[in-house]
């Protein structure tokens, strides 16, 4: 009888340690903490602009002057510039890298009709133009082109100094200049000038000879225009308009106004 007991009294205790241990199994064991991985930001796009200077005309001696002058603005300005005088650049899938295309002094046909077309697009999807100098003397047979460009070369007197008075002096182009810019550069006449042009500053014929616009005569202007942004400037005949420190800030307002950075 002793034995029974002693047996039961065994047999009780296993199944109590037993059910002891399932019980334990059953507790949900604590998540060890995760650690948190850093959200890796994409780096920021790298800024860039394409200078062309393709010429089927007369070709200024100053382009080299203003390309090095570019180059310069965009290492001291945190934008890359790329260069070419290949029309064949000009291809939807080049030019979307870049958010602003520099004509520098081109003349006459620059760009064929498919050419043409992937420039319009490029400026519809939001892209930027600079247009300096001979930009004006460019295209004459393409409507679009003079619109976006503002006018069109109609001559000039030889070089010569004048005075320009600088009527909007808030753009980032012009902010810096006096009210009254006098300098010495080629001086043109223009035609077919887009009225919907925001007009920077003006030629004041009185102050030389050879201009044939009037009290008219724009020289530097702004517009948005067909979903992009559209700056020119008619200076930048010579050399030295790429080492005077006015006109350079100038250049550099317009390409920043051009790329959308007009801080």
């Amino acid at each position: 009888m002793l034995f029974l007991k002693t047996f039961r009294l065994w047999l009780l205790c296993i199944c109590l340690f037993n059910l002891m241990a399932c019980k334990e199994e059953e507790q949900p064991k604590a998540e060890e903490p995760v650690e948190e991985q850093p959200i890796e930001e994409e780096p920021p796009q790298e800024t860039k602009i394409l200078v062309f200077s393709k010429t089927s005309g007369f070709r200024h001696g100053s382009i080299a002057a203003g390309i090095a002058a570019i180059q310069k603005l965009g290492a001291e300005n945190s934008f890359k510039v790329d260069t070419t005088e290949n029309a064949a650049k000009f291809t939807d899938e080049n030019l979307k890298q870049y958010k602003a295309v520099v004509f520098l002094s081109t003349t006459q046909d620059v760009l064929n009709e498919t050419q043409q077309g992937v420039f319009e697009r490029y400026i519809q999807a939001g892209g930027g133009f600079v247009g300096v100098h001979a930009a004006t003397d460019t295209e004459y047979e393409w409507p679009w082109y003079n619109k976006l460009v503002g006018a069109y070369f109609n001559g000039h007197p030889s070089v010569r100094k004048a005075t320009i008075d600088v009527t909007d002096r808030t753009h980032i182009s012009t902010k810096h200049l006096p009210a009254r810019w006098e300098r010495n550069d080629e001086w043109y006449n223009f035609k077919s000038i887009n009225p919907d042009i925001h007009v920077l500053a003006n030629l004041d014929e009185t102050s030389y000879q050879g201009g044939t616009n009037g009290a008219n005569h724009p020289i530097a202007w702004y517009h948005e225009f067909d979903g992009g942004r559209a700056w020119y400037t008619a200076g930048g005949h010579t050399n030295e308009s790429y080492t005077e420190p006015d006109f350079v800030a100038h250049l550099l307002g317009g390409i920043l106004y051009a790329i959308g950075d007009e801080s």
